[in-house]
């Protein structure tokens, strides 16, 4: 019996996913459709993108796993603003807010150096009371704990939340956090870089455009960000294209991108998900080609980071498979992702990490933030 007619535009698809996989390996960029066509694959050939990726990111980086000795310091949950998406924010008066003092922050700074940890990473709520002087408090009472320790800390929404509040502008706040110790902006309030969907999920966060301006400053400044996408909620495919396209184009022309990072939505706490507004996170599928197609459209961004916080150090590994080379943070304490209903989210232990990649039968190696190895 033949089975010509069904197999005919199989053939084709395959062939036609073949070419786009041979043109992104060899080093041809994609357009946002390849990466449309290659979002959409839900069968086996989900394996072929991963095994391109994990090509590319030899042929761009090497073989070896790298990681960061960091640690969170989450200075307040009290914020004003009620995204969707968070299980961590408090109103004050709330129970279970808190607001650690400059001291507090100090000693867990200094407490961060006795570990050895080489970045402290700082991302809190907007804090009723916050503005452009208490960020310059914080960085400086972490400077004191901790001299000479990387600051890796806040985003474009704190940036826009601090110069609103003062009176100034987001360039001038992003001078005041560089002269105060920042060493490199998180590149979080991302989460999709669309309009439509950022008035589902937090309309109180500043808008696209706002959030772009305020990355290409800190990369004029000389301030390096990381690059991110919140995915797994009520964004389309066509929305995470478009988030990527929008992350490209500001690596083609600042630089200042160090790596990017896929956070998997964590929906058990959210309002969101409570609302029936968004699904129950996204699938292994979905995870396994966020990262295998983040590698294969960014081709200016050479660091591609999984998020065991986000998906477990079983699915992270995986990832490591499909084109990423980082396994992130160490973290030590972590509460953002925990107050979503993420579990185990404090601390990856450096030898689970080597454990994974021998597994794997790639090298692990320890970094700072700005990926120089240690």
């Amino acid at each position: 019996m033949s089975h010509g007619s069904t197999d005919a535009p199989r053939d084709r698809e395959n062939g036609e996913l073949g070419g786009i996989l041979d043109a992104a390996v060899s080093g041809n960029r994609l357009s946002e459709e390849d990466a449309l066509r290659l979002f959409m694959v839900s069968d086996r050939l989900v394996w072929d993108i991963a095994r391109a990726a994990d090509e590319l990111r030899e042929a761009v980086i090497g073989n070896q796993v790298t990681y960061v000795r960091n640690q969170n310091i989450n200075v307040t949950n009290y914020c004003v603003n009620t995204c969707g998406f968070c299980g961590f924010s408090r109103k004050l008066g709330d129970e279970g807010g808190y607001y650690h003092d400059p001291d507090v922050i100090r000693e867990k700074a200094a407490l961060a150096k006795r570990r050895k940890v080489t970045e402290i990473c700082t991302v809190s709520g907007l804090h009723p009371d916050f503005n452009a002087e208490s960020y310059v408090e914080i960085f400086t009472a972490i400077r004191e704990g901790a001299p000479g320790i990387h600051i890796h800390a806040s985003n474009p929404m704190e940036v826009a939340y601090a110069a609103r509040k003062s009176g100034i502008t987001t360039l001038e706040v992003l001078r005041m956090m560089k002269d105060a110790g920042l060493g490199s902006l998180c590149g979080t309030a991302a989460e999709i870089l669309v309009d439509e969907v950022r008035q589902v999920i937090c309309p109180g966060k500043i808008s696209t455009d706002e959030w772009v301006r305020i990355i290409r400053e800190a990369h004029r400044l000389g301030i390096r960000s990381t690059a991110t996408i919140m995915y797994g909620h009520c964004e389309t495919v066509q929305d995470r294209v478009r988030h990527l396209s929008i992350l490209r184009t500001i690596q083609d022309e600042t630089g200042g991108f160090t790596e990017f990072v896929p956070l998997s939505f964590i929906h058990m706490n959210t309002p969101l998900f409570r609302k029936g507004i968004a699904r129950a996170g996204a699938t292994g599928r979905e995870d396994l080609l966020m990262t295998a197609v983040s590698r294969l459209f960014l081709d200016t961004i050479d660091h591609i980071q999984v998020s065991w916080v986000k998906t477990g150090v079983k699915m992270a590994q995986l990832g490591l498979l499909a084109g990423a080379d980082d396994l992130g943070g160490t973290m030590f304490e972590e509460s953002i992702s925990k107050g979503a209903g993420a579990r185990d989210t404090d601390y990856l232990d450096p030898a689970e990490m080597e454990r994974l990649a021998a597994d794997i039968g790639r090298p692990l190696r320890q970094r700072d933030t700005l990926y120089h190895l240690i």
